[in-house]
């Protein structure tokens, strides 16, 4: 098929882009290469075309005869509320218009996980929960897990489904839930199937941002990292070549309707044994527990990926313990 990839630069983007092209695919790739993301004076690759997506007259041409379009384009940390809306959001919006003009049907769109929100819990009591913040003055104790309301019962986390409720921290966070709204109103209105792939932290070979970005900044320092609150929130790493084959595997299926998935491994696993993994396969000093906290951060969020099993035959070929260590060891200089 023909496929466009947007933000086909970046470090998950760009790795689809070889996947569906080894999977004999055509792609058409394009990225703005936004300083923010890429750093200043990044120049496009190789067969990525340099194009804003909010330029329509730029983007339409490049549809033409497109089968399937798979949207990475996203910044993760820009200044503030207005670049997030205006790249993720109104780039979206802008790209989905031109796709119903050119009569595009498919769209797979790279989600998060993060439009959960905190997730599911449950007490031996009260049933199942969905709390909302902690107190800050139970963080400034060390009180960092959730706790049943009237018990005060510490709850016990569980997987969550696609069809928990959405309840996102943070610009990146709901930038991402409203790509996934854009996306289902398009669908809607144009009958073109849309399958929403909500990612976990996807580690490998170039990556920068997030927890595993961070404590191999600090190896390659010669530091232990640092690790908020207790290191006992969980969560979900999923693999770079997991993160394309999933890819490749929603182009090829073309799922009708709107369909949200959860991309994981299902083996979860604590930051502190994260950073403890990295750190011993590196020699490097034992991870820092710090303490520190901030508001807004979730205590565990463990996507369950029975639904993407069964729709996508999708299981993770590589689990956390498998190839977290392997990612702390920095590649061996060319001879």
């Amino acid at each position: 098929m023909r496929v466009l990839v947007t933000g086909a630069a970046g470090f998950i983007g760009s790795n689809v882009r070889k996947s569906l092209e080894a999977a004999g695919h055509e792609v058409i790739a394009l990225d703005l290469l936004l300083e923010a993301v890429h750093g200043p004076n990044a120049q496009p690759p190789q067969g990525v075309s340099r194009i804003d997506l909010r330029d329509t007259d730029k983007v339409e041409p490049l549809l033409s005869g497109v089968d399937t379009v798979c949207h990475f384009a996203a910044v993760t940390a820009p200044k503030g509320a207005t670049e997030f809306a205006q790249h993720n959001e109104v780039g979206t919006a802008v790209l989905l218009d031109a796709m119903a003009r050119a009569k595009v049907r498919h769209l797979v769109l790279a989600s998060s996980v993060a439009v959960y929100g905190e997730g599911r819990y449950r007490g031996t009591r009260g049933g199942q929960f969905f709390p909302g913040l902690r107190r800050r003055a139970d963080l400034d104790r060390g009180l960092f897990d959730h706790r049943a309301p009237h018990t005060g019962e510490v709850l016990t986390w569980e997987p969550v489904g696609e069809d928990a409720p959405l309840r996102p921290r943070g610009f990146y966070a709901t930038s991402k839930l409203a790509q996934e709204n854009h996306a289902l109103a398009w669908g809607l209105a144009t009958g073109a199937a849309v399958t929403a792939l909500r990612l976990p932290n996807v580690y490998g070979e170039g990556a920068r941002a997030g927890w595993v970005g961070q404590f191999r900044a600090a190896l390659d320092a010669g530091k232990g990292p640092h690790v908020f609150e207790d290191g006992g929130q969980v969560r979900d790493f999923l693999h770079i070549d997991d993160a394309a084959s999933a890819t490749v595997a929603a182009v090829d299926r073309r799922l009708p309707g709107f369909v949200p998935l959860n991309i994981a491994t299902g083996r979860p696993i604590t930051l502190w044994e994260v950073a403890s993994l990295m750190a011993k396969a590196r020699s490097a000093p034992t991870p820092i527990v710090t303490g520190q906290y901030n508001l807004a951060d979730v205590r565990h969020i463990v996507p369950d990926p029975e639904r993407a099993r069964r729709a996508l035959e999708f299981t993770a070929a590589t689990t956390p313990t498998q190839g977290l260590p392997a990612f702390a060891t920095p590649a061996p200089a060319p001879s």
